[in-house]
């Protein structure tokens, strides 16, 4: 009796863990999502370039390496859904020509960039709660690799495409617009990140799916 009172309170108990986390996610997804919004209106114009500093990427990197790949992936891109379909979610405009326009390889990017991020994060910190010196570097090197470098890859060649103007329609001018100012601060913006995943992380309530503890 006794084992099968016990094998019916931890089949009863588990749902209910499963449903919290679930709602844990989404409040998480919704909180993050405005980080990113916020992160948007934080920007510093540059004049030479139409490609302005942001937080934007810092607040992507906050999402997957905190969230995880499927709840990363989510808070950033309903927030780019949204901001498609007219809601003025993401430097106060929204519409289609926002995500097509000189930033919109970049803003295409972002959510992939998230799960990737939250993807690396997740398998670095599997049964961990501290990290060493190699997998801090690791983690490092992940945010600016999928935070940083991978939303170059399709914003830049769209910076070339739609931005009608000498100084940007050839690859070297992009990069000159597009990238090259903007490395010093991804840099800056992934060793924070790092050292904001690392300390919250070990402590954040577990929210990712599927997880078993």
């Amino acid at each position: 009796m006794s084992n099968h009172a016990s094998t019916s309170t931890t089949s009863a108990t588990q749902p209910t863990r499963t449903n919290s986390q679930w709602i844990r996610g989404m409040v998480y997804t919704a909180l993050f999502g405005a980080l990113f919004i916020a992160g948007s209106f934080i920007k510093i114009n540059l004049g030479f370039t139409p490609v302005p500093i942001s937080l934007q990427t810092f607040a992507i990197m906050l999402a997957g390496g905190l969230l995880g790949a499927v709840y990363g992936f989510w808070s950033t891109f309903i927030v780019v859904a949204l901001t498609a379909i007219g809601l003025p979610l993401m430097n106060g405009s929204g519409g289609i020509a926002q995500i097509t326009g000189p930033t919109g390889g970049f803003i295409w990017m972002y959510p992939v960039s998230a799960f990737l991020i939250g993807w690396a994060s997740d398998r670095i910190f599997a049964g961990r709660k501290k990290l060493n010196r190699v997998q801090q570097l690791t983690l490092l090197l992940a945010l600016f690799a999928f935070g940083s470098l991978l939303v170059y890859i399709s914003g830049v060649p769209w910076l070339a495409h739609v931005v009608d103007s000498e100084k940007y329609d050839t690859v070297t001018g992009a990069l000159r617009a597009g990238m090259y100012p903007f490395l010093p601060g991804d840099a800056i913006k992934a060793v924070v990140a790092t050292l904001v995943i690392i300390s919250l992380k070990p402590v954040l309530p577990a929210i990712r799916p599927f997880n078993k503890k």
